[in-house]
């Protein structure tokens, strides 16, 4: 019986896909089970490869690695999802996390790092890059009176930044419904009636 760590890579760019496999392939005690281009092309394969690790990206054409989370963990709801992206926003960060990602790295980090968070994943840590780990600890630092959740406060910066509500849909991969619900409840919590009400509430208590 074979018993090393099965892994499935989730890439579209194909230099770094490629990348990826060799740089695992060559680790005593991994197997590269299958790489995709997309999770949509994954999504039918991945029972069948049975991984107990993913390297998952967000960018993808079709169904985007934070949409995807929740559809892999239904699937394998013990396989373990490392995201691995260009993007460190922290409405994106939290939003994977969120979604269950079991670890969050930028694709600057180095070879190691990704081989070490591969196998620190599966012993119960949740592995980040280190810029990750900041986003995640200043964000226990801040607003700890305020009533809005991470993703209302987000939501709040960057409707006073002037984005719309279309534009704010698209850069947090979700859809505009959802924004639309996010600001309802803004409005509730913070007792006003109007996106300037809420922005003048905000910032006279130091929320946003």
């Amino acid at each position: 019986m074979n018993d090393n760590l099965r892994i499935v890579i989730i890439e579209d760019d194909e230099v770094l896909r490629l990348g990826y496999q060799q740089l695992l392939f060559d680790i005593d005690g991994f197997s590269i089970v299958n790489t995709y281009a997309s999770f949509d092309l994954a999504k039918s394969q991945l029972k069948a490869d049975a991984p107990q690790v993913i390297l998952l990206d967000i960018n993808m054409p079709g169904t985007s690695g934070i949409e995807a989370i929740p559809e892999i963990k239904k699937t394998l709801p013990n396989c373990y999802v490392i995201i691995l992206t260009v993007f460190d926003s922290p409405e994106v960060v939290f939003e994977a996390l969120n979604m269950g990602a079991d670890g969050y790295l930028t694709k600057n980090s180095s070879s190691e790092k990704i081989v070490e968070a591969v196998k620190d994943v599966c012993g119960g840590g949740g592995v980040m890059s280190i810029n990750i780990a900041r986003i995640v600890m200043s964000s226990f630092q801040k607003n700890l009176n305020s009533p809005l959740t991470k993703r209302e406060t987000e939501i709040l910066k960057r409707i006073a930044a002037g984005q719309t509500k279309i534009q704010i849909a698209e850069d947090l991969f979700i859809d505009e419904n959802t924004v639309r619900s996010h600001v309802k409840n803004i409005y509730i919590k913070l007792d006003v009636n109007s996106k300037s009400e809420a922005i003048k509430a905000a910032k006279n208590n130091r929320f946003i």
